[in-house]
């Protein structure tokens, strides 16, 4: 089966004006190049929360939990890249803190470039796209390689923080306690607790239910699945249980959430 192609897409244009696409953490199935070129705000990536500023690089691998906050003012573009291409990205989800200004020329060179490249009716518009992509991959791996853009050796709470997140991308859906999570991970739902608050300041509770909630904005604003058939696909008991869930956290019932969003 052919992979989707490759698409340029402003922030904004991502979010779709919708800031939850973005602040709520989730996970998606492509892998994400984010160039921030205005602006600041905050995230969570790899198990921790991080501060973002102008002229950071975030690379986002398939399957990996993360949140973005940015302010009003800020700008940037986004690469999405589908799984599977030949293209050479990093495995694990990095932040490059970008203050050499070849470098910064040179990414804005070629995100710009791409995004003509995607909104053209140009031949072979799509095979330029992903040479342009090729590039980026080369001068991402070649920051990474950088003395200046080692990361931080993490502590221990934020890697059991980070193990955390990848079992909500893997079990969100699954109706599994916080002791269940703990129990899997070797420690006790206290500990566990903590050691997400620490590093992300945010509850493990906090990310397992924005990741759920995510899964179901999308299932009810993208797609034309039953609400009770959404419902019991997330874990839910029963369709008036998912109907309070959405309405505690959103202030909308499923059904109005899935009018607004097609009107």
């Amino acid at each position: 089966m052919a992979l989707p192609p490759v698409l340029i897409q402003t922030i904004a244009q991502l979010t779709g004006g919708q800031d939850w696409r973005l602040a709520l953490a989730h996970d998606r199935p492509e892998h994400l190049l984010i160039w921030v070129t205005r602006g600041q705000g905050r995230m969570l990536l790899n198990g921790t929360r991080r501060g973002v500023g102008t002229h950071n690089a975030l690379s986002i691998p398939p399957r990996t939990l993360f949140s973005l906050e940015l302010g009003r003012q800020s700008m940037g573009l986004v690469a999405v890249i589908p799984d599977g291409t030949d293209v050479r990205l990093p495995d694990a989800p990095r932040q490059l803190r970008m203050r050499d200004v070849t470098a910064i020329t040179e990414l804005t060179g070629l995100l710009e470039t791409a995004q003509r490249e995607a909104t053209s009716d140009r031949a072979l518009a799509q095979d330029a796209l992903d040479a342009h992509v090729m590039l980026m991959s080369v001068w991402l791996r070649r920051q990474i390689a950088e003395t200046d853009n080692l990361p931080v050796p993490m502590n221990a709470a934020a890697r059991l923080s980070a193990a955390f997140c990848q079992r909500v991308v893997d079990h969100h859906a699954q109706s599994l306690t916080m002791a269940d999570h703990a129990e899997a991970l070797g420690v006790t739902p206290t500990h566990l607790t903590r050691a997400v608050k620490s590093a992300t300041g945010r509850t493990a509770a906090d990310l397992l239910t924005e990741r759920i909630l995510y899964a179901a904005r999308i299932a009810l604003t993208e797609t034309d699945v039953a609400i009770q058939d959404i419902a019991r696909h997330l874990g839910f008991g029963s369709a008036a249980y998912f109907t309070r869930f959405m309405q505690q956290h959103t202030a909308q019932t499923p059904t109005t959430l899935r009018k607004r969003a097609r009107s």
